[in-house]
């Protein structure tokens, strides 16, 4: 059997059919599901994963966009699943692959996913002095909203690491827009980096109270003392 065969046969053992319908009504019926929720489908998946070390990013890649052309939701899970654990064999050079493929059948749980990735591939390029921001300038422009999305909660967890002045010009770029996730995305943005530099946030916030959304600014500071 090929690993797509035996993905497929793990997950639809793992499968509860009486949860597919709730998880589809919280996905506002986006999606098909076969009922398989997170921990039971990292552990139907986890060794089938594990061999794949070391194959290269272009089988990577070819492999998400498989599981990625699946009807059922889960399958996209697990594609996110594959690249977050083998996320060494990525570089710089892949971004727009993944960033295309956040495209396809885009929806929060997705493009937060591969924005996690993406952060993830990034930060490691750090180290080589590299403009690491490069792929999120068109991005954080891009008609597609959610790769505006991803170009705000990139840096999500980077902590030290985060470029506080790319975050900031990124969060008063897009302060503007009605969309719900993007407005969501900056002031998820700015809570996470708060729990490093609250001050700095805190001031950023209170300096553009009139530009960001009140959704924005409300929980920028959600965690910050009033």
């Amino acid at each position: 059997m090929d690993l797509h065969a035996e993905l497929k046969a793990a997950l639809e053992t793992a499968a509860d059919p009486a949860r597919a319908a709730p998880m589809q009504a919280y996905m506002r019926g986006q999606f098909i599901f076969l009922g398989v929720a997170a921990p039971q489908r990292r552990l139907a998946a986890r060794d089938l994963l594990a061999g794949l070390k070391g194959v290269g990013a272009d089988a990577l890649l070819e492999h998400a966009q498989l599981l990625w052309q699946q009807p059922e939701r889960e399958y996209q899970h697990v594609a996110l699943d594959m690249l977050g654990l083998h996320r060494r064999q990525l570089g710089i050079g892949h971004i727009p692959a993944l960033l295309a493929l956040a495209r396809q059948r885009a929806w929060w749980d997705s493009v937060d996913g591969m924005a996690g990735i993406v952060g993830d591939v990034l930060q490691a390029e750090l180290q080589h002095g590299g403009d690491v921001h490069a792929h999120m300038v068109p991005a954080l422009h891009h008609e597609d909203f959610w790769l505006r999305r991803i170009a705000l909660l990139h840096q999500l967890g980077w902590r030290g690491d985060t470029d506080a002045g790319w975050l900031f010009d990124a969060a008063l770029a897009l302060a503007q827009e009605d969309e719900f996730f993007i407005r969501k995305a900056i002031g998820w943005a700015l809570r996470d980096y708060a729990r490093h530099a609250p001050e700095a946030v805190t001031a950023f916030a209170n300096a553009h109270r009139q530009l960001l959304s009140p959704l924005s600014y409300r929980e920028a500071l959600k965690h910050q003392p009033p």
